[in-house]
């Protein structure tokens, strides 16, 4: 995919977490910002994502692919260690990491969720972003910006998302504190809530391919979101043009989010 290229980014340098394959949006947010003559280093769960990861990471001309897994504090620490000792400081965040038992992500909300994967997924899909972000402050030295991505089911009821929506919704909510606690430092903390996209994640949920078509048809646009339309928001919000812009959460989704009632025709007129 062709990004718009140019020098926003020049000099910058920064994580980005999550990339699981070349249609994750983590990945298309990463070939924006390197259009844009960012210098990125990428960080992966365990083997099998690294065997996925690496030749994209490498095809941008990263030299810092480091692993870290977000649920042991001590990787975390020896992770951006190694980026501080490569770096000195960073510029930006991308955190696009969550998980889930995807046999809990159907049917009803109140009896198939379990408190172990309840636990789990707040853990790795909302207390990550908390963890990383106060990692990612202490070498930001001079300001610097970070993003995360969210979805509308942390606002409304999206069948089959369940605890998901839960843990997105707790996303969200830590996006403001952690913008309220950085902010003095001059850093910026934001999320973006994509529209439904053919991911490996939307795989995991049960009828996730009818949201995309739901969210074409209902969308105010009546086109699907676009990969260059999340990939634009995350460079605006990342680079110096999304200056004094913090605690937002922002829809890229074609305008479906704002939909109460979708147009059924002309029948009615």
């Amino acid at each position: 995919m062709a990004y718009p290229s140019g020098n926003l980014m020049a000099g910058k340098r920064g994580i980005v977490m999550g990339v699981a394959n070349d249609k994750s949006i983590a990945w298309g947010i990463a070939e924006q910002l390197a259009a844009q003559g960012a210098e990125i280093a990428f960080t992966y769960q365990g083997e099998a994502l690294e065997k996925r990861m690496r030749p994209l990471a490498e095809s941008v001309g990263s030299q810092l692919i480091i692993e870290c897994d977000v649920t042991n504090d001590e990787a975390m620490d020896k992770a951006f260690a190694q980026i501080e000792a490569a770096w000195g400081k960073i510029d930006f965040l991308v955190h696009a990491i969550a998980f889930s038992d995807k046999n809990e992500l159907k049917g009803s909300f109140v009896e198939n969720t379990t408190r172990e994967n309840f636990l789990r997924t707040m853990d790795i899909s909302a207390f990550s972003w908390v963890a990383v972000a106060k990692r990612a402050s202490k070498i930001m030295d001079k300001g610097g910006s970070m993003i995360t991505l969210s979805y509308l089911g942390a606002e409304r009821v999206i069948p089959s998302y369940n605890v998901m929506g839960v843990a997105k919704a707790a996303l969200e909510a830590a996006t403001r504190y952690i913008a309220r606690d950085l902010g003095p430092s001059g850093i910026r903390v934001n999320a973006i809530s994509a529209g439904p996209m053919r991911t490996l994640a939307l795989a995991g949920i049960k009828g996730g391919r009818d949201l995309v078509g739901t969210g074409r048809e209902w969308s105010l646009m009546k086109e699907d979101t676009s990969m260059e339309g999340i990939a634009g928001c995350a460079l605006w919000l990342l680079s110096d043009i999304g200056a004094s812009t913090t605690a937002e959460v922002i829809h890229v989704d074609a305008g479906f989010h704002v939909v109460g009632v979708p147009e059924m025709g002309n029948s009615g007129e």
